[in-house]
């Protein structure tokens, strides 16, 4: 049974001490969604400042992963915008993400890069880390190619491997976090998407053939992505659970800015680089826990098969329009 106190006070008056130890100002703030705060209108003033800043309309968006930034350096003709300077934009805080949004030419195609994504583990809420998507779409984005650093769970990974997401298992959101939460609108896309066939099929055959011509297809798979929280890499036990559930490759990101880009109906091509092999076995070995120096490494060292691999998929997109 509940006290009077819980059942007469739902401000929380007399029976939650909690709601008066927090400062007046700062209590609707927390009560707002965060799509209230990045309204229609917010994101369309964002979209509107970098389409005129860039003097051209992408139709192609790239987020860069960790150490993976130099996909927008291959980008001709190119307008830079820091986060900073664009207005109502977060700012990355994670070394390898340097910060920076590039609009410009690839392989006939006028693209905008991400040089920096942003982390729910960084203290901004998914609907935050995923905003950028929405931009993308108003300033007329219609794929989204979204890359990163993840571990391989998979046994047959290794080092330095390329995964292309066929498929994810949303972990925040199986705690209930989404960046859909709250009102939706419907200049977006529905309230219920689906998600069932949320990584391109074509794209993704055209990346393996693309592979093929590289000499990389032995260092290419086909796999189920999966993000936590981070900033802590997975115990264990976490790896032994998302390898019984089909992960094959686990990182910190991605998977809210895919949700948010099926939401708005673009087309999605996702890829991993695996940057280090997670461990499923006990062991007091050091080397075989992961390091953030790791990742930058690998993702330094397999920069250049991954723009070639992205600046080719998109000169067949823009081949076929």
């Amino acid at each position: 049974m509940c006290s009077k106190d819980c059942c007469s006070n739902p401000k929380g008056k007399a029976g939650d001490k909690s709601a008066s130890l927090l400062p007046k100002q700062i209590i609707p703030i927390l009560a707002t969604p965060e799509s209230q705060l990045y309204p229609y209108e917010v994101i369309q003033e964002i979209a509107d400042f970098i389409v005129k800043g860039a003097g051209m309309r992408p139709k192609i968006g790239i987020i860069c992963g960790s150490g993976l930034g130099s996909l927008a350096d291959i980008i001709t003709d190119a307008k830079i915008f820091e986060y900073e300077k664009i207005p109502n934009f977060p700012v990355s805080t994670v070394e390898g993400h340097a910060g920076k949004l590039v609009v410009g030419h690839l392989e006939g195609a006028i693209v905008m890069a991400m040089q920096g994504r942003f982390h729910f583990y960084e203290g901004y809420p998914l609907a935050k880390c995923s905003m950028p998507v929405r931009v993308m779409k108003l300033c007329g984005v219609e794929y989204l190619f979204a890359t990163n650093a993840a571990g391989g769970i998979n046994p047959k990974y290794a080092v330095g491997d390329i995964m292309l997401m066929h498929d994810h298992v949303n972990m925040l959101g199986f705690a209930g976090n989404s960046p859909l939460q709250g009102p939706n609108d419907p200049r977006f896309g529905p309230r219920f998407p689906a998600l069932v066939n949320s990584y391109n099929k074509d794209l993704i055959n055209k990346a393996l053939e693309i592979g093929k011509s590289m000499g990389i297809e032995s260092n290419m798979h086909v796999g189920v992505y999966s993000c936590l929280g981070g900033p802590t890499y997975e115990t264990i036990a976490e790896l032994k659970a998302l390898r019984m559930m089909g992960v094959d490759a686990v990182g910190m990101s991605t998977v809210h800015e895919v949700i948010t880009a099926r939401h708005c109906d673009m087309k999605v091509f996702a890829f991993s680089l695996i940057t280090n092999k997670c461990s499923t076995e006990y062991s007091d070995m050091k080397d075989e826990e992961a390091t953030h120096e790791e990742v930058m490494s690998v993702a330094k060292n397999r920069q250049k098969a991954c723009c070639e691999l992205v600046a080719r998929l998109v000169r067949e997109i823009q081949a076929e329009s």
